[in-house]
């Protein structure tokens, strides 16, 4: 059941006693959402916690640290924000699958599996959300909510460089500078910072970029080798899937990622309007939005990208 964000104020206001999920390999969005829900519900006397997910990185780990469940913590109510399938959950969270009560998400793809859903399709990021519904409960938003709500905000726009931008997104942004977000700080530590294995990791991936359809689509390949040889983790590899949409005369820049084993991988689509990314990713059981999406297969890198050719060819019928 689809309720609008009044309708899931209503709904939060009402209840009590809640566990916040994210999804598998956690961004500064569903993070951001997380930490932003929690703080904004205890802030009205509820109780309000965020399971752990153990894929959190070091990069995001301080924005929801302080609000993880405690053991044997039995929640009334399960939350999901940003996420659009169960399968999709973090690793941890095969025991609220089938009870999620709520799930707050801005992807078109989304499953409807929860109770009730409160889905907005037209916002940049999940966390436009989130800055609705706890206006709704309490017309404001606390400095350190806010400051969730901003690296929500500002990790699914690319710091508001991305197209999914709106006019909306940079007025909520603003009003989070002025409740006290510390956007200098977040936008140094999230956008303009890099370590050296990161680098190093980059290095590697542009000089084994590949060109297809005449140049408009362009896949980067990242293998567990590559990852051990460049020092790198998880906190490494965060947005790393813009470097082959960066370039020049590409329509689709393609990741393929091979994870935790062979025959274990994931793509990264990012692609100009005129492709639809979701449409492609759907193809491996994915989904996501008209620019972005995602999939994931037992597939080796080279099984995926050869399967992922022919279903772009669908979409670039002028050959490989």
């Amino acid at each position: 059941m689809i309720i609008t964000i009044p309708e899931t104020a209503d709904w939060l206001m009402g209840r009590d006693a809640f566990l916040i999920l994210t999804h598998l390999r956690p961004d500064g969005d569903t993070i951001g959402c997380a930490g932003a829900l929690a703080q904004g519900l205890r802030e009205m006397g509820k109780t309000a916690y965020v399971l752990e997910n153990p894929e959190t990185t070091s990069r995001y780990a301080d924005i929801v640290k302080g609000y993880y469940a405690p053991d044997g913590y039995v929640p009334d109510h399960v939350v999901v924000v940003d996420t659009a399938s169960e399968d999709l959950l973090q690793t941890n969270a095969a025991g609220h699958v089938g009870n999620v009560s709520l799930c707050i998400d801005h992807h078109p793809s989304n499953k409807l599996y929860a109770g009730k859903t409160c889905l907005a399709e037209t916002c940049a990021s999940c966390g436009e959300i989130i800055y609705h519904i706890l206006s709704a409960m309490c017309g404001s938003v606390s400095a350190k909510t806010a400051e969730a709500i901003y690296v929500a905000l500002a990790t699914d726009t690319g710091c508001f460089v991305y197209a999914n931008t709106t006019a909306d997104t940079l007025r909520i942004a603003s009003l989070m500078i002025e409740a006290g977000a510390p956007h200098r700080e977040l936008n140094k530590l999230y956008f303009r910072t890099k370590t050296r294995s990161r680098l190093k990791l980059e290095s590697m991936i542009i000089s084994g970029l590949e060109y297809h359809f005449g140049g408009a689509v362009c896949i980067s390949t990242i293998t567990r080798n590559m990852m051990d040889e460049a020092g790198a983790d998880e906190s490494d590899v965060d947005d790393i899937a813009l470097i082959p949409g960066a370039i020049e005369g590409v329509a689709a820049g393609i990741t393929v990622r091979e994870l935790s084993g062979e025959s274990d991988c994931k793509i990264s689509v990012r692609t100009m309007p005129h492709i639809n990314a979701g449409a492609i990713c759907k193809h491996f059981g994915g989904g996501g939005h008209q620019m972005a999406a995602g999939a994931s297969g037992s597939y080796t890198v080279e099984e995926f990208k050869e399967k992922l050719l022919k279903v772009l060819a669908g979409f670039f019928p002028a050959g490989v």
